[in-house]
Parts: structure tokens; C-alpha cells; sequence
């Protein structure tokens, strides 16, 4: 399925995993990998709105150099008790981020922002994640393998953490980077998929 759009449809991000997506929603777009620093969480900030200042900051560092263009940014926040949980920095804090995410439930907020340089959407989608408690050596083999070194909360549901996982509440897409659904729905009410109702879905 693939979908026409009338202007040049961005996605502001680096991640093949978003691209992925993208590319399942059968939605034309071209890659611009923004050039920002990721500020930490503010005091008292909620991790979704963090999430979506984010997405915000990237949009917007890539729709300053394309101009007529929609972008996308997008940003995935795991935290869980007022705790984030970001990139693990090395293996060490990468096996304690699992460590303390298994046997319970955390949140994997991820934000959204959509822009043409003159109107802009901005949203996020939470879900909720419950691990299992696995063996040591589980958590050891998965950390050794390299894959949650670029991953918030030290794991990739679509690869080697989906062994953590017990059970998921909300959307899937969304802990894998982007809410693909809702991505698109933004664009067709936007107006940019021609042949849309430009109301949503």
C-alpha cells in the first residue's frame, strides 16, 4: 500500500527503526538526521512532555533548512517511578537498566511533533510495558550482544528485548520509535496525502 503526498514529507531522525515504520505505512519520505543536543528532563517535567519537547527540537532543527516541507520528530522516553531511562552510557549501566525494569511495569512515552514551518502538531502516546523476571544470564548474553547500547531503557522490543517481554498495553509502534497510526492520521488531517478526506481516519 503506498500513499501520495503534495509536498516532500521529512522524517527528522537517524533511526532505522522509525524508517522502518515509516516505510510500513507506505508514506513517501526522505531522511534529514537533525544536529541537536538532547537537553535532560526538567524539573517536574512529565516524561511524555519531555518526550514531545524533543520531538519538537528535532523537527524544527531540520524545517529551518526545508522550507515547504513537513517534518517529522520524534523521541521515545522509558521511565518508570519518576525515573528516565536513557541510552545506557556502557555495559554496566545498560545491565542495571534491565535489571531494575524486570518483574514490573514500566512506560515507554514517545513524542511526536509534525511540522510545515507554519503550523505544527505535537502529541505523544504512552505505553505500558511489563517485563519478566528473566535469568542473570539472559540479561548478561543480550547486554554482551551490543543491541541496547543505542536504545532507550537499555532494550529494542523488535529485537533481542522482546525475550523480556510479558505483556503490552497500548501500541506497539510506539515503543519501537514512532505511532505509525497516528503519524499518518496527522498527515491525511494536515492535508498532505492526496486523496485523504483531510479529516482523519
Amino acid at each position: 500500500m503506498e500513499f501520495k503526498t503534495n509536498r516532500q514529507v521529512i522524517l527528522a531522525s537517524g533511526s532505522p527503526r522509525r524508517s522502518e515504520l515509516m516505510g510500513v505505512a507506505g508514506i513517501p519520505f526522505i531522511v534529514r538526521k537533525p544536529q541537536v543536543e538532547e537537553p535532560p528532563i526538567r524539573q517536574g517535567e512529565e516524561p511524555s512532555r519531555y518526550a514531545e519537547r524533543l520531538a519538537r527540537l528535532k523537527a524544527w532543527d531540520v524545517a529551518e533548512h526545508e522550507p515547504g516541507s513537513v517534518v517529522i520528530g520524534s523521541d521515545t522516553v522509558v521511565h518508570q517511578g519518576g525515573q528516565v531511562y536513557g541510552k545506557p552510557s556502557d555495559r554496566e549501566e545498560a545491565k542495571a537498566f534491565l535489571e531494575s525494569l524486570c518483574g514490573s511495569v514500566h512506560s515507554v512515552s514517545t513524542g511526536v511533533c509534525v511540522t510545515d514551518g507554519e503550523q505544527e502538531r505535537k502529541f505523544s502516546v504512552t505505553t505500558y510495558v511489563e517485563f519478566r523476571n528473566v535469568p542473570g544470564w539472559v540479561v548478561d548474553r543480550y547486554v554482551d550482544s551490543g543491541d541496547p547500547m543505542d536504545k532507550a531503557g537499555a532494550y529494542g522490543i523488535q529485537s533481542g528485548g522482546a525475550l523480556f517481554v510479558k505483556e503490552i498495553r497500548g501500541d506497539y509502534h510506539a515503543v519501537v520509535g514512532l505511532p505509525v497510526a497516528d503519524v499518518f492520521e496527522v498527515l491525511n488531517e494536515m492535508g498532505v496525502i492526496i486523496g485523504g478526506e483531510g479529516d482523519g481516519l
